[in-house]
């Protein structure tokens, strides 16, 4: 089972998100932390109202990012956290966060990587114009938006879609591949070579793929 720390900045719907599958069984999670660099975020109220351990570290009152991310490493530390799990986090993390839990942060970004990194991901891609868009779950290395691939989810964007409707189907398709992501590593059955991400077989059956999507690697079922 995945220890996890959750890292958030906003409304925490995809920390939501975990909250209930762990509290139903679907999902093999230890939430063991919930930390947010946001007084007032909206996920540290939905960690309370879940029973789940929250720390808020405000970043503006640190003197440098090396100085929050140090506060941050010794706070999962403390709470027996072996894994990251990045959920609407805004901020770059340094090397020395990296360096504290190599190959153990995940993180999810709205486009398909590695087209339109960076903030905006669902934005950028509308207006650019691309014909099919999506997310993609993937391990955090030093650069933005660049580790290895462990899921992707892609759907048809239609010319003159508002961006904000995009942004809706492309946050429900997070919703389940994220979860699914995290559920491989809690059983074990990811492995790297290269930037090459493999998939271990599981026992479960295989989720019929979405109405107007395409994921893949399959969901199992449950998610």
């Amino acid at each position: 089972m995945l220890k996890a720390a959750i890292l958030a900045s906003g409304n925490g719907t995809n920390a939501q998100r975990f909250f209930d599958m762990a509290a139903d069984g679907t999902l093999d999670i230890d939430i063991r932390l919930v930390l947010c660099n946001r007084p007032g975020a909206g996920v540290l109220e939905r960690a309370k109202k879940a029973g789940v351990p929250s720390l808020c570290l405000d970043h503006k009152t640190f003197p440098s990012r090396e100085a929050f991310d140090q506060a941050m490493i010794r706070a999962i530390r403390e709470a027996g956290a072996d894994t990251i799990v990045l959920a609407g986090y805004m901020r770059l993390l340094t090397n020395a966060f990296l360096q504290a839990f190599p190959g153990r942060i995940i993180n999810i970004h709205p486009a398909l990587l590695p087209s339109f990194p960076g903030l905006d991901g669902v934005g950028d891609a509308a207006a650019y114009g691309v014909k099919i868009t999506g997310c993609t779950v993937h391990f955090v290395d030093e650069i933005t938006d660049h580790g290895e691939v462990i899921i992707q989810a892609a759907m048809p964007h239609a010319a003159g879609e508002p961006v904000e409707d995009l942004r809706m189907r492309i946050h429900a398709a997070e919703h389940r591949i994220y979860p699914q992501a995290l559920q491989w590593l809690s059983e074990g059955r990811i492995s790297r070579k290269g930037r090459e991400v493999f998939l271990a077989p599981g026992n479960k059956p295989l989720a019929p793929q979405p109405e107007g999507m395409l994921i893949w690697p399959p969901l199992e079922e449950g998610f």
